[in-house]
């Protein structure tokens, strides 16, 4: 059972499901609501059932809400956790997977990655997603799809359970998985306003010999490797633009698909607080 409160004055709806299903009264969420009530809502959902107050999502909101996440979420009959992670590019997935794979081992998929190595062993499937990448723009979904879905079936995700890192980015690539019987345990969407967003991405650099990623204003690097950092053809404020404003056209498709399992959080803060909100939902 997850129940999720956010602390910005937001509009939402409480959503149960379970054996029997119903739609709660539309309410004000707010910092300021009381902690009675609060309870009294929480108290009138179905005995057993899951429950998410979620806000009327609007990709590129200027300012982030803080979901506070007082319960856990139900995970599979196995045990395993099976949890996909969203936000737009810079919002700290990155981040937070390296540490929820460490806390929880499971096995990281970031399709992403899983590009990029593409990219770099110079296979057909590589070459015909740079483009795209370089641009900004999403890489066509039989590209991608695939990929993903052979990752998702190695043993690692099997046995260890999966946190599938900025997958999927588009209504169809949800589709996609849904057919193949890939359902995740619960959605973590990650919210930051784009100005920071762009500013991030811009700053980014890494370090070839070992894969850290550190940033020139939030996260320098040591002076010793200065000289040895690159960043990423796509790190640049033109396609930064065009990434937030293509995540922006796809990412209220891709959480109505999910919208019973959501958790956003406020990713504007420091990681260790947005990482304690991520394991309170957990």
């Amino acid at each position: 059972m997850s129940s999720c409160i956010s602390s910005a004055a937001v509009s939402g709806s409480a959503v149960y499901s379970g054996k029997q299903q119903r739609r709660a009264p539309s309410v004000a969420l707010a910092g300021q609501m009381p902690h009675h009530a609060r309870a009294v809502l929480l108290s009138t959902r179905p005995k057993g059932s899951q429950v998410s107050l979620s806000s009327n999502f609007v990709a590129g909101r200027p300012h982030a809400r803080r979901t506070a996440c007082k319960a856990k979420v139900s995970m599979a009959g196995d045990g395993l956790k099976r949890i996909i992670i969203s936000g737009a590019p810079a919002s700290g997935k990155g981040t937070q997977c390296e540490k929820i794979k460490e806390k929880f081992g499971l096995a990281h998929i970031s399709a992403g990655d899983l590009l990029r190595a593409e990219v770099a062993a110079g296979t057909e499937a590589g070459k015909r997603a740079e483009g795209f990448m370089k641009a900004g723009e999403l890489v066509p979904d039989e590209v991608v799809i695939t990929m993903v879905k052979n990752r998702l079936a190695e043993d690692d995700a099997q046995t260890k359970g999966w946190l599938l890192d900025g997958y999927p980015r588009s209504a169809s690539q949800a589709a996609a998985l849904k057919e193949a019987g890939i359902e995740p345990d619960i959605f973590l969407l990650l919210e930051v306003p784009d100005d920071i967003l762009i500013e991030r991405v811009v700053g980014r650099r890494m370090d070839p010999e070992t894969g850290k990623i550190y940033h020139v204003k939030y996260f320098p690097p040591p002076p010793e490797i200065e000289d040895r950092l690159t960043q990423r053809s796509d790190d640049n404020e033109e396609a930064a633009k065009n990434r937030l404003a293509t995540h922006a056209r796809n990412v209220n498709a891709v959480v109505d698909n999910y919208k019973h399992i959501m958790v956003t959080v406020d990713g504007n803060r420091d990681k260790e607080a947005v990482f304690s909100d991520i394991i309170e939902a957990l």
